[in-house]
């Protein structure tokens, strides 16, 4: 397999984002991508395997689907696998672990077919396996078919690579990316988190002002391939950044510490200049000057906090707030509990699809601009 020639490559999301990480795809020029579940299909090369882990925003990990065969039993398992062309990917150097699943196949025992799987590296391809490797082959045998994908991310694409500070359930960069994406967010308006935790909503909103790569900061499994070129990923890295992001980022939080947090993350992600964050409740939340733009929240539920019955006034103390001073504004808000969300008394549109987020469903409530 050459760095060129195409093959299907899967980008992982969150279920219930699918479409949106779709849209981003087609807006970043892979023109091939489709929605399925879980993710979104591309037909690509290896050139853009790298640019998918860069600058994808709101995939968690991008698959190589790198080839397979038709199996009926773990001898013809064994003796197929000794015979694709693992060496063209995969370095001997570099350790490997390997994650079998089966489904509707006469390959029943995923344990027997990752041992089969696991000495036909070794004794075949003298390839190094360790079960705490960051790099995985995941083989799917579905129907009797075997289907070889190489995680390319190692590290879920949320670690950016300069976030150190996270304060209780935080949420993940790339389901905020998602959502600021389903709430409209383009990057050319304010937006304000009255609840900002460590800061995600405020510094992916940011970064996306600033043209800035997602994963800009970190390293990647497909790093550790062979076929590997570092001084053509090097060059996909240096695309400029917008020097004059048009709109300024805000964040408040009544816990100090989660400011302290907020702050140094923007530092870290060179975000700091385009980012405000203050130490208030958000009912003494008032707008920036300028033109009205995106209030996104992810508020404490109680489905990850507590007692939600405690948390209907801050909800109701919110929404007045926000009715009160933002006219103009669109509002986005993340709960798992649409009685909540109700309960801030804002114009919300009809309920959209359930995200999958920390083991639980949320949504996230829209409303149009505010009158």
């Amino acid at each position: 397999m050459s760095n060129t020639d195409p093959f299907e490559i899967f980008l992982a999301t969150v279920p219930g984002l699918e479409d949106m990480l779709c849209a981003e795809a087609l807006e970043r020029g892979f023109d091939t991508a489709v929605a399925v579940p879980g993710g979104v299909t591309l037909q690509g090369g290896w050139p853009d395997v790298w640019r998918a882990n860069l600058e994808v925003r709101g995939a968690t990990r991008v698959l190589a689907r790198i080839g397979g065969f038709m199996a009926f039993h773990l001898a013809q398992l064994d003796k197929r696998c000794r015979k694709f062309p693992f060496g063209t990917l995969l370095r001997q150097d570099v350790p490997l672990r390997v994650q079998v699943t089966t489904k509707a196949s006469k390959i029943y025992h995923a344990g027997a077919a990752t041992q089969r799987v696991e000495t036909a590296l070794k004794d075949t391809h003298g390839l190094t396996l360790d079960p705490e490797a960051t790099l995985v082959l995941k083989v799917r045998i579905d129907d009797n078919k075997v289907l070889f994908s190489l995680d390319t991310s190692g590290e879920s694409l949320h670690k950016r690579g300069h976030k150190e500070a996270v304060g209780k359930a935080p949420m993940r960069e790339t389901l905020a990316a998602l959502m600021l994406r389903q709430a409209g967010y383009t990057g050319t308006e304010p937006v304000v988190d009255p609840m900002c935790g460590s800061g995600t909503f405020v510094i992916e909103a940011a970064e996306i002002a600033a043209g800035l790569h997602a994963g800009r900061s970190r390293d990647f499994a497909f790093q550790q391939l062979a076929n590997y070129d570092a001084a053509a990923f090097m060059k996909m890295k240096q695309r400029t950044a917008r020097a004059d992001p048009p709109a300024q980022f805000y964040g408040s939080d009544r816990d100090a510490g989660a400011i302290r947090m907020a702050t140094a993350n923007a530092l870290r992600a060179d975000v700091a200049p385009l980012t405000h964050f203050a130490n208030h409740a958000a009912g003494e939340l008032t707008p920036p000057a300028g033109p009205p733009g995106l209030v996104i929240v992810n508020p404490p539920y109680g489905a990850r906090i507590g007692n939600k019955n405690l948390l209907y006034p801050l909800y109701g103390t919110l929404g007045q707030t926000l009715l009160t001073r933002f006219k103009g504004w669109r509002v986005a808000l993340v709960t798992s509990e649409p009685a909540l969300a109700k309960a801030t008394g804002l114009p919300w549109k009809p309920q959209g699809p359930a995200i999958a987020h920390g083991g639980i469903k949320v949504w996230l409530w829209q409303t149009p601009p505010l009158r």
